[in-house]
């Protein structure tokens, strides 16, 4: 019962958004008949998304009520399903998305939703839209999104590892047994709170991220590289223009990451990208001339289109560093929960060098899912860290290796 409820909710939380984007086309193109229709199924959207609630929370937890109540909700699916069937909003919003050049994962997964109501989870292009929302998902804010996908596509019958974080409430749990043997198997080399999904090592290694996340295995312009001429000569700049702002401190079981207040930006040419987080890798992922630095920051960008641009500062073992004494003298202290210390603000640009000249390539997230599509500017001056600094970083090895050239060409600039 618990399983349809939470993906009907799901489902609605998609349509709604891909409803009213429709409404902001449609009133922008004058065609008011069908903003109208639209603007009336989002009011039944609503309503039904309403009455759901209601009837869950007005659920009877006993089980001998479970068989009527999942028979309630399965008519409510069906009706649901029924009002779809015609085709006509799905071919409305496929239509209007071909007009834009990119989607996030979160309208993604909501046209997946859409073929899931209008074509039924056997459709291939259901299963297909599902997928592909999997692979354009940032793992480190889009957990909301994977989890979606990844419940629809289980849903569906497709064989799928849903991560633990996305299981719910009413789904079967593991015998005990089975449990404690996997448990074994797992936190032999890290004896964490947490499962741990995928890692660096042994079978959460870089070379089984494939199994997964299909474009870990499969994408053609992976990172990070090994940075080696020839060089094309770039014609774009870098400006940073970073804010001061209180410190955010996240240990994501992965790496440290900072979390980055609105407001602090980098323009490439004349494109504006907003920073959102930065975070460590030991040793650096990228390599130049087939050699890694220490460490490496990453700074992560997005465009108001969902472009994402990443600054690359290698960290070179050498002199102690003022910027990552404040971080590291404010490490979480616990894993999974932003720490905010009080009183302390922190400006980005103090990771920065004073010259931004870069080598650029065409890349992917770095972690699953091995989003492709990423802008990479990996900075040519590296900063200092300390020896004791690196040894006070709290993951031995967390950079994943060298990916594949595949012909693509890299830049440099500045």
């Amino acid at each position: 019962m618990k399983k349809y409820l939470r993906l009907i909710l799901e489902v609605l939380l998609g349509i709604c958004l891909v409803a009213t984007a429709t409404l902001a086309y449609m009133n922008y193109s004058a065609k008011k008949h069908l903003a109208d229709e639209v603007a009336e199924l989002t009011e039944q959207l609503d309503e039904a998304k309403s009455a759901l609630e209601k009837s869950s929370e007005e659920a009877p937890p006993a089980e001998e009520h479970a068989a009527e109540a999942g028979t309630t909700n399965s008519q409510e699916l069906d009706a649901l399903k029924a009002a779809f069937t015609n085709g006509v909003v799905l071919q409305d919003m496929e239509t209007l998305y071909k007009a834009q050049k990119t989607l996030t994962a979160e309208r993604q997964v909501g046209l997946a939703s859409l073929r899931l109501l209008t074509k039924g989870a056997q459709d291939e292009s259901t299963i297909s839209a599902f997928q592909k929302a999997l692979e354009m998902a940032e793992w480190s804010n889009r957990l909301q999104t994977v989890c979606a996908a990844q419940n629809a596509l289980a849903a569906a019958g497709q064989k799928v590892k849903v991560l633990s974080d996305c299981k719910r409430s009413g789904d079967k749990e593991e015998p005990a047994a089975d449990k404690e043997k996997a448990k074994d198997e797992h936190t032999k080399k890290d004896d964490k709170a947490h499962d741990v999904h995928w890692g660096y090592e042994g079978d959460n290694g870089p070379e089984h991220w494939g199994d997964n996340f299909p474009v870990c295995g499969k994408g053609k312009k992976q990172s990070p590289l090994n940075i080696v001429g020839p060089f094309e000569k770039s014609k774009e700049t870098l400006t940073v223009d970073y804010k001061e702002g209180p410190l955010k401190m996240l240990n994501n079981g992965h790496t440290i990451q900072v979390n980055v207040e609105p407001g602090s930006t980098l323009t490439i040419g004349k494109e504006t990208f907003d920073l959102l987080q930065f975070h460590f890798h030991r040793p650096s992922e990228e390599q130049v001339e087939g050699k890694n630095a220490a460490m490496v920051a990453h700074f992560v960008h997005k465009s108001k289109e969902g472009k994402l641009a990443v600054i690359g500062v290698l960290l070179n073992e050498g002199k102690d560093s003022a910027a990552i004494k404040t971080l590291w003298a404010n490490l979480p202290p616990k894993e999974l929960e932003e720490f905010l210390p009080p009183k302390v603000m922190f400006n980005p640009a103090s990771m920065l060098p004073k010259e931004l000249g870069f080598y650029n390539y065409e890349g992917s997230l770095t972690t699953p899912p091995c989003t492709e599509g990423v802008q990479f500017y990996i900075l040519k001056t590296p900063m200092d860290v300390s020896k004791q600094q690196l040894a006070k970083f709290p993951f031995k090895l967390n950079a994943r290796p060298v990916q594949s050239l595949n012909g693509r060409k890299i830049n440099a600039g500045g």
